[in-house]
């Protein structure tokens, strides 16, 4: 059981209200009837983001934190933002975004730069070590965890992000794809596209 109070914020606190984020958005995406307004293009969108957080996020929770991953931690984020633009930016010409959903969306950005300056602090040499700086070599390899956290608290983790995220989305995606006749962008987007 890890013992850094950092650590412990990041994975009982942090991590759940991010999970609790994505799944009130996905709420709220259901309550502004995204199926028919901005469709599965836009679900499209939002599984995108999701990869572009998983993936530091597995990496973050099973290999050891080095120069590496700290770059990849970057870069995801960096994409990630860009991404949530073009999300916002591509569904608010068809539906709604109201207060509430803006509300989560800035948990939803705000979050995962928090997760990113836990870990760069607690890996502060490998962080600088990136830029040439400081007094550690710059790590470059992929290694699993020398201590992992609790298998229990893994497991809820990884089945509470497919309950919660996973297949909420995918649910998303396939609603759409049925509202529309497999096409991609329902017809208010494509209206909106044109004006």
């Amino acid at each position: 059981m890890p013992s850094d109070p950092a650590v412990l914020i990041l994975i009982y606190g942090v991590i759940p209200l991010w999970l609790a984020a994505g799944f009130a958005d996905w709420v709220c995406h259901r309550a502004s009837h995204i199926a028919t307004t901005t469709g599965p293009k836009e679900s499209l969108i939002h599984l995108l983001l999701f990869v572009e957080v998983g993936l530091p996020f597995l990496a973050a929770l099973f290999l050891e934190i080095n120069a590496l991953i700290i770059a990849f931690m970057i870069a995801a984020f960096i994409a990630h933002e860009v991404t949530a633009l073009w999300d916002v930016r591509y569904a608010s010409t068809a539906r709604e975004i109201t207060p509430t959903e803006q509300h989560i969306h800035s948990f939803l950005e705000v979050i995962p730069l928090l997760a990113l300056l836990t870990v760069i602090s607690r890996h502060w040499d490998q962080f600088l070590a990136l830029f040439g700086a400081g007094s550690e070599e710059a790590g470059f390899d992929l290694m699993w965890k020398s201590e992992q956290l609790p298998a229990t608290y893994l497991w809820f983790l990884l089945a509470a992000n497919i309950l919660f995220e996973v297949l909420p989305y995918l649910e998303e995606l396939i609603r759409g794809l049925r509202a529309n006749n497999g096409r991609f962008v329902p017809g208010p987007a494509k209206r909106a596209a044109k004006t």
